[in-house]
């Protein structure tokens, strides 16, 4: 007979009887989990004492109507950063999924060149405002030659004209040693935002030229949610109204954010409205892309049921709640949420206002357990006003 490995231990007999008790026990448990009956002793070993929890009455009240649809994280800024001037690129310091703050490096360009052509410029610049200093000390001597009247006017208008060229010769090379610098500093290509390298246009050793694309970014610091709204519930929506928006991938975080934008032209085969929806996000934990559930205001009032969020166990179509019963014990009750109010979200199911549910240790629960409860406030979403 095969024997549990905690009763194979060298030395150990065990009578026949026994054996025969465990398998028995082990048959009964298997048996109660196959007709989806917990076993025996999930209720805890006689004696146990009632584990601690906390609770929180349900509650009936009047919420603002509304509707959860299906949407899609974008960002509010994208942009393909391109080059401002022609060059080899040397150096890639990001890469794609990169986390980049705004001015930060993100490429540089080879300078050897322009620094060669800037050398060349600065030497002549030199040369020119000593040649400019010389014509303004031969004007100033010029000045005094006509006021005697040992120099003819031909004669001084000519070395005037030779210190205004001199002037602009100085000024025409600053500017193009301006423009140098302004391009050496563009061969170090910038982030001009805070965001998310999404992509990689170009690699080290190729050449771009003006206007050509590095990378494309986009801001993560705030995002919008795209929801594509039917035609009944558009009349309700407004500019400016709150929203709140979850994430199957990110369980347990709700987002609080504000309609945007409500696009009054219908997609033509679709007949849904473009609806956005702006959230903070300024861990980066949404990604562009990421598929949300928004729920939206549509006007009016209705009368529901609310729990915390906490109470809530499981997801999809294998939600519950655990309802304290007179007893102390617990009671598991099936239920399906609705749009979410704050710490609050709307049920139904079998449960009704002033019922104690589980919002603190109801994930080692199982129906049966008696437990002792403690009360666990929540701050209670606002009374919506009208019909």
């Amino acid at each position: 007979m095969h024997l549990p490995r905690f009763l194979r231990r060298p030395g150990r007999r065990v009578s026949a009887p026994a054996v025969v008790t465990l398998t028995l026990a082990a048959g009964a448990v298997a048996v109660g989990h196959y007709l989806g009956r917990p076993p025996a002793f999930a209720q805890g070993p006689p004696g146990m004492p009632p584990g601690p929890v906390k609770y929180t009455e349900a509650r009936e009240q009047k919420v603002q109507r509304s509707v959860t649809l299906p949407g899609s994280v974008e960002s509010r800024i994208t942009s393909t950063v391109a080059s401002e001037v022609a060059g080899l690129v040397i150096e890639l310091p990001v890469r794609e999924g990169d986390r980049v703050k705004s001015g930060q490096t993100i490429a540089r360009l080879r300078t050897s060149s322009l620094e060669l052509h800037r050398q060349a410029l600065a030497g002549q610049l030199k040369e020119a405002k000593a040649r400019l200093d010389q014509a303004e000390r031969q004007l100033e001597r010029a000045r005094e030659l006509r006021a005697t009247g040992v120099m003819s006017q031909s004669q001084f208008d000519e070395t005037e004209s030779e210190r205004i060229a001199a002037e602009g010769r100085v000024e025409n090379l600053t500017a193009s040693l301006a423009a140098i610098d302004l391009d050496l500093a563009h061969m170090t290509i910038r982030a001009p935002f805070g965001g998310a390298i999404v992509a990689r246009r170009t690699e080290v050793g190729q050449w771009i030229d003006i206007g050509g694309p590095v990378f494309d970014m986009a801001a993560l610091g705030e995002i919008e949610v795209r929801v594509d709204v039917p035609e009944r519930w558009f009349g309700g929506l407004r500019k400016g109204a709150g929203a709140s928006v979850t994430f199957e991938s990110l369980r347990g975080v709700d987002h609080e954010g504000t309609i945007t934008a409500v696009v009054p032209k219908a997609d033509p085969q679709a007949r849904t409205f473009p609806v956005k929806v702006k959230i903070s996000n300024p861990e980066g934990r949404i990604g562009v892309g990421m598929l949300a559930h928004v729920t939206l205001p549509t006007g009016g009032s209705e009368q529901v049921t609310l729990v915390p969020r906490d109470a809530v166990v499981g997801a999809g179509k294998g939600q519950h709640v655990y309802r304290i019963n007179g007893d102390s014990k617990v009671e598991k009750i099936e239920v399906t949420t609705g749009a979410g109010h704050g710490d609050w979200v709307v049920v139904q199911g079998d449960l009704k206002s002033g019922q104690k549910v589980v919002t603190r240790g109801n994930e080692r629960l199982m129906p049966g357990m008696a437990v002792i409860g403690e009360p666990l406030d929540y701050t209670v979403p606002p009374v919506a006003v009208g019909s």
